[in-house]
């Protein structure tokens, strides 16, 4: 075994024949290349999954498995993997007849023993090309696989808050309505915006609004913090929170911590009736197992319960 240079590939060559597996060997060294050597296709399988070469050189004839054996074994593994190795087979000239076999094998090209060095170097080229290319429509193909998870991405989130947006909250809801349903465990769903937001616009501006919109964003899932939780952004200054399983007391706790977790934050409010601070109003509403509720009459409920809230006084949750 060579030393493998900067720009060398690392190439397995397998052949039952010391002399053949030699001869390609020095000439492959010669060119750069770091050689592994195998003198079966059992052996040679191991090495693939040890080394992982860049490239394989087989002979086709070897006793017990022959080299379409080593290539489907290859390309199986390579399967699950989604890789790609250049097989290269090398034959006599009565066995360069079962081309197409060891192409269904899963090989790409043929050598004829004996292997001549020009004929050698130049199929290396040409499957070191072939890689490259393979290289580069994977790295476009991850970079459209990226683009398109961020356009789904942003066509359910919020640009401001970075929440849920009304698109994401109905279907995170439709899917959380069909866990409980499955577990038969409750589900309870929080409507709450902003006490006297417009009146805080008025007096700090849209800008100094967008930035408490953030913040409010933030608190809200500091709050509802569990991975099954989902907090959106239901529009204008008001949000909503999906709790899978969750019963009316656990949701009423959680709309007790909010309250304190708010006159904790203290964010000035210079115009609101209630504090000193942003406060919210909010309904909750909460679906047992066996009720059956859809998506929209949790939601009209819950918003029932913050109309009420809002009558009641705001800077409180209300619930049935």
């Amino acid at each position: 075994m060579t030393v493998q240079t900067s720009t060398g590939l690392r190439i397995l060559v397998v052949d039952d024949d010391e002399s053949v597996r030699g001869s390609v060997a020095y000439v492959l060294d010669r060119l750069g290349h770091q050689v592994i050597e195998a003198s079966g296709a059992a052996w040679a399988l191991e090495l693939f999954d040890r080394h992982q070469p860049h490239l394989v050189l087989s002979d086709v004839a070897m006793p017990v498995e022959d080299g379409y054996w080593l290539a489907r074994q290859i390309r199986e593994r390579e399967r699950v993997h989604n890789g790609w190795t250049p097989v290269i087979f090398m034959s006599s000239i009565s066995e360069a007849t079962r081309v197409a076999e060891g192409i269904a094998a899963g090989g790409d090209d043929y050598l004829t023993k004996p292997v001549h060095p020009v004929v050698l170097e130049a199929k290396l080229h040409a499957m070191e090309r072939l890689r490259a290319m393979r290289a580069q429509l994977q790295a476009v193909t991850e970079e459209l696989h990226r683009a398109n998870r961020e356009l789904q991405r942003q066509a359910s989130h919020d640009a401001l808050t970075g929440l849920l947006n009304r698109r994401g909250l109905d279907d995170h809801l439709d899917e959380a309505l069909r866990m409980c349903a499955r577990t038969r465990s409750p589900i309870t769903l929080m409507l709450c915006d902003v006490d006297f937001f417009k009146r805080y616009n008025d007096a700090l501006g849209h800008g100094a609004g967008d930035d408490c919109l953030r913040q409010v964003g933030t608190l809200l899932r500091q709050v509802a913090r569990r991975p099954m939780d989902s907090v959106a952004r239901f529009g204008g200054e008001e949000f909503a929170i999906i709790l899978p399983d969750t019963p009316r007391s656990g949701a009423r706790m959680l709309a007790q911590a909010i309250t304190r977790v708010f006159r904790g934050a203290a964010l000035p409010h210079p115009a609101s009736e209630v504090a000193s601070h942003i406060t919210l109003s909010g309904g909750l509403i909460t679906c047992d197992p066996g009720h059956g509720l859809v998506a929209a009459e949790l939601l009209a409920g819950a918003d029932d319960m913050l109309y009420r809230a809002k009558a009641l006084g705001r800077n409180q949750f209300v619930g049935p």
